[in-house]
């Protein structure tokens, strides 16, 4: 028998690590809460037709597709491989696969608005938090499956929401403890009017899917696969004069502006930007980046991402936008939206290697009750209930054993409190309560015991 693995680029979370996890996630929701966001759930899987061809070519790529039920009967198997040439060749063959496990939360919750979009008030505020699939290179801050949390609004045009989702960031790192990321944006329109002047807007998807690799394979790498995708050199110059654009914000406003300003979709972008710049966030700065480009087909409007403190090699930690026709794509045209997402695992990541995590998120049990014998046991049972009917965390050990075994125990759990009662407690109505960080003990009465203040 072989010996019990996982497939590659998933993992298993122990108790210690969902707790940090869960300390990341509630953060999260109770900024989305805050924001005046809602809880929304999709399935795993969703039809392959909802998600193929809303990624771009690259994400097409990356996309789970299920095989179908039945494959195994004798009557199908000759259909089955004619079917899985076809498939192997990049078609969509409807007999071997119709489903796929969902790549992001945005397209899913695109399908939920135009199925429901007669039942919501808009604008309609949800948040998500679900795991997602890609069938990515595993390595360091990228995995197979992961979790995703998204914050969408549907149903407005107010550059407000804009403004709102960039506080959202500030806030939630904040409350982590990392305040010194980095939340970058930029404008699709500002990407249209250069792919216009770069040849014409059939080269918009070109384009972007080749500036989003720079950070990975460099300028002269991005400008050889600019011209491999049909560019002119000349083209490809305009496009590197605008990749090095740098500066503070209004430099690199007053450097678009000569390069795009008299564009209309470019001026629109600009004037957009100067919006977002001008109500930005007290608790954490916007920074213009017109290399980020974000290659997914659905952006129209602000683009955002968010990097993780330079002195941590993890890149993107967050990212999003607007997408004002995405529902067009499931014929139900003219709801606009725009979204952020946060990538939990790379922020435990970061974390983690910052050990940025609370010195008590590994707390579950708060109180622990030795087992000392089995009257003994009868009544810590009892006084262990009333104190969790008061909301307090609290277990009885499960067997009458030797006290070192139970404090390596309560050591083991990071429980930060004993309560033992043994044969002459139980005959005092006493309990001895010991703080194990500290050592310091104390008696106090049964009754005087679920008023005690654990903390």
């Amino acid at each position: 028998m072989s010996k019990p693995s996982l497939p590659q680029g998933t993992r298993d979370f122990s108790p210690e690590v969902v707790r940090k996890r869960n300390h990341i996630l509630n953060t999260i929701r109770s900024v989305f809460e805050i924001y005046g966001f809602q809880p929304l759930e999709t399935p795993a899987m969703e039809n392959l037709e909802t998600l193929m061809g809303k990624y771009g070519e690259e994400g097409d790529k990356l996309i789970f597709r299920i095989l179908n039920n039945g494959l195994d009967r004798p009557e199908k198997q000759e259909k089955a491989r004619e079917d899985f040439e076809k498939l192997l060749s990049g078609k969509n063959v409807p007999g071997i696969t119709e489903r796929a496990l969902k790549y992001d939360l945005t397209i899913p919750f695109a399908r939920y608005v135009a199925m429901n979009h007669n039942q919501l008030h808009f604008p309609f505020k949800r948040y998500q938090v679900q795991p997602v699939w890609r069938a990515d290179r595993p390595q360091k801050g990228r995995y197979r499956e992961f979790y995703q949390c998204d914050a969408d609004v549907v149903g407005s045009n107010a550059l407000l929401n804009e403004v709102e989702l960039a506080n959202i960031y500030a806030d939630v790192f904040n409350k982590l403890g990392l305040p010194d990321v980095s939340i970058r944006i930029n404008h699709r329109r500002i990407l249209t009017a250069l792919a216009d002047l770069a040849g014409g807007a059939d080269f918009l998807t070109s384009i972007t899917i080749a500036i989003d690799k720079l950070d990975k394979i460099g300028l002269e790498k991005v400008k050889e696969e600019l011209k491999a995708r049909g560019i002119s050199p000349a083209q490809v110059t305009i496009i590197e004069s605008y990749l090095l654009i740098s500066g503070s914000n209004e430099e690199i406003l007053a450097s678009l502006e000569q390069l795009v300003g008299t564009h209309p979709e470019g001026r629109k972008g600009l004037d957009e930007l100067s919006y977002i710049l001008a109500h930005e966030p007290a608790s954490a700065s916007l920074t213009i980046d017109p290399t980020l480009a974000r290659g997914l087909n659905y952006y129209t409007g602000t683009i955002f991402e968010v990097q993780a403190p330079p002195s941590v090699k993890i890149g993107s930690i967050g990212g999003g936008g607007r997408y004002d026709d995405l529902t067009g794509l499931f014929g139900v045209p003219g709801i606009p939206g725009v979204g952020i997402s946060f990538g939990v695992d790379r922020i435990y990541d970061v974390l983690d290697e910052l050990q940025l995590f609370p010195a008590d998120v590994h707390i579950g049990t708060q109180v622990i009750f030795f087992n000392m014998g089995k009257a003994e046991s009868e009544k810590s049972f009892e006084l262990c209930q009333q104190l969790r009917n008061t909301g307090l965390r609290a277990e009885l050990y499960h067997e009458s054993v030797k006290l070192d075994k139970q404090f390596k125990y309560a050591e083991k759990k990071n429980i930060p409190y004993v309560v033992i009662i043994g044969e002459n407690e139980l005959s005092t109505h006493t309990a001895n309560i010991k703080h194990l960080a500290s050592g310091k003990q104390e008696v106090v009465s049964f009754p005087e015991l679920v008023n005690f203040q654990f903390k």
